[in-house]
């Protein structure tokens, strides 16, 4: 009791009546306006921080236009055709005359440039931290996105290797091979999941041999020499850095992603179902990490509406029955005109 007031502790006496103080509730407001923003922002890093761990492709600057760039030389046998440019420097000699539908540049500046722009590709995809060891034979394996090394020589005996994306068109491979990479007859590496040639990378230490009818994916950088056997077949590149580039009745396909993958070279068009979209960053849809997103509710649904707006909803049904109730007259249906004997024109 002070100056004839009375004096009232308003501390709640149990949890029960803690709930139901006032000041309790305003306060209990204002740490849930508080604490959804942030829970907002700490999603949003945590989207960007597995954003930031995926492996970035390997940007290949001028090179991505050729099927084929070589340092010495680059010999042919048969009806050999690349799809993109073939290139050559510092060495001048291209013999046995394959189909090039790019363009041809020998010991020009463009070659000398692409030239430059692969050594860069190949340092960047060496200095990578590996993810896992690739052994030293493929066969039958599966890897997942990262990076994989392999310290000497690697090797695919037989059948094939599997590259699977998880579903993200994005995902990159690169394998690091200490010295040589080679293939046996008939060999092949398939791509499934969303996975693309474009996104996959083979960075060899010394030189690449693909036996005959060999089915293979991806760009080779290789420090010396590359030889395709007989009709074996690439959806990719074949860059030697130093030395020659031997292809024998091949079919080189370069490999560019898809504009409605990527977004380049034209809109992004999304093909995909909503719930298996992907988020880049906070505000954006372009794919690039894979975070499923679940599908919406129907608009309107219970699990849409805060209770204020559920409340509303209520009333404003109320206010319509009863509008209904005292106004039969202007809501009745008015009836269907029946008509009596024919249309005349």
């Amino acid at each position: 009791m002070k100056c004839g007031v009375p004096q009232f502790d308003d501390r709640p006496s149990s949890a029960s009546s803690a709930a139901r103080s006032p000041r309790w509730r305003l306060l209990r407001k204002r740490l849930i306006r508080i604490a959804l923003p942030a829970a907002g922002v700490l999603l949003a890093l945590g989207f960007a921080g597995s954003a930031l761990g995926a492996t970035p492709s390997v940007g290949l600057g001028s090179a991505a236009s050729f099927s084929v760039l070589a340092g010495s030389t680059v010999t042919n046998t048969g009806p050999t055709t690349m799809f993109g440019d073939l290139g050559l420097s510092p060495g001048s000699s291209v013999t046995g005359a394959p189909h090039v539908l790019g363009a041809t540049h020998v010991d020009d500046a463009v070659s000398v440039g692409a030239k430059s722009d692969l050594t860069t590709a190949y340092i960047d995809a060496a200095s990578r931290p590996s993810s896992g060891s690739a052994g030293t034979d493929l066969s039958g394996q599966m890897f997942t996105p990262g990076v994989r090394s392999a310290s000497s020589s690697l090797l695919l005996s037989s059948g094939s290797v599997t590259l699977n994306a998880e579903g993200n068109p994005n995902a990159v491979f690169i394998f690091q091979i200490g010295s040589t990479l080679t293939t046996g007859s008939n060999t092949s590496v398939s791509l499934i999941n969303g996975a693309q040639a474009c996104n996959v990378f083979w960075q060899v230490g010394s030189s690449a041999t693909f036996g005959t009818g060999t089915s293979f994916v991806g760009t080779v950088m290789a420090a010396e020499t590359i030889t395709a056997g007989t009709a074996a077949t690439f959806h990719g590149r074949l860059l030697a850095s130093t030395a020659a580039v031997n292809l024998d009745t091949n079919t080189i396909t370069t490999s560019n992603c898809a504009s409605s993958v990527t977004g380049e070279g034209g809109g992004l068009e999304i093909t995909t179902p909503i719930e298996e979209q992907t988020i880049v960053s906070v505000g954006t849809t372009k794919p690039g990490l894979p975070v499923k997103v679940a599908p919406l509710p129907p608009i309107g649904s219970q699990t849409t509406l805060t209770r204020k707006q559920r409340a509303a909803k209520r009333r404003a049904a109320a206010r319509r029955r009863r509008f209904a109730k005292e106004h039969p007259h202007i809501l009745a249906r008015p009836p269907i005109p029946t008509w009596h004997g024919g249309l005349t024109g």
